[in-house]
């Protein structure tokens, strides 16, 4: 005869062995099958794991390498939203920055500045002169044409 509390334990090992097969989608059957295919499917999380920590480090190593600053423009009725993103700290970005807003008659109406750890600039910018027709493409250009001249002045200082 079975006691009641070996009755209780089976009912629970029955009830972990379900869930198991349920997260590992196992169509198995029997006790052995699903404990082997749960094994199988912790080999592959272990991989997607390994993979994504390898992707991880690889993407690190090639931005510790060449930190390009990221620059998006978007239009704003009559100016710009520049956002410029940089995975470390940049010093003397900022001025080449202004520079080149002062360069394309585009006065800073609002900004926002951070050059601790890494280096992030949002500002709006509103055309001075009301006919400039300036596009995204040509401030995106020009921030770019900023930074590059940066990275030109701050490689001779090294």
């Amino acid at each position: 005869m079975v006691s009641k509390e070996h009755s209780h334990k089976r009912a629970v090992l029955h009830e972990k062995l379900q869930l198991l097969r349920s997260i590992t989608d196992s169509h198995a059957l029997n006790r052995t099958a699903i404990i082997m295919d749960a094994s199988k499917y912790i080999a592959e999380l272990k991989q997607k794991v390994e993979r994504l920590n390898h992707d991880i480090s690889t993407a690190q190593t090639s931005s510790d390498q060449n930190p390009e600053p990221r620059v998006t423009v978007e239009t704003l009725g009559k100016g710009f939203l520049v956002d410029v993103f940089a995975a470390r700290s940049c010093p003397g970005l900022l001025v080449s920055i202004l520079e080149a807003f002062e360069g394309m008659g585009l006065n800073v109406l609002e900004a926002r500045v951070s050059c601790t750890d890494t280096f992030r600039f949002q500002a709006v910018g509103g055309e001075e002169e009301e006919g400039l027709n300036m596009d995204e493409e040509a401030v995106k250009q020009a921030v770019g044409q900023a930074i590059e001249k940066w990275r030109g002045s701050s490689s001779d200082e090294q």
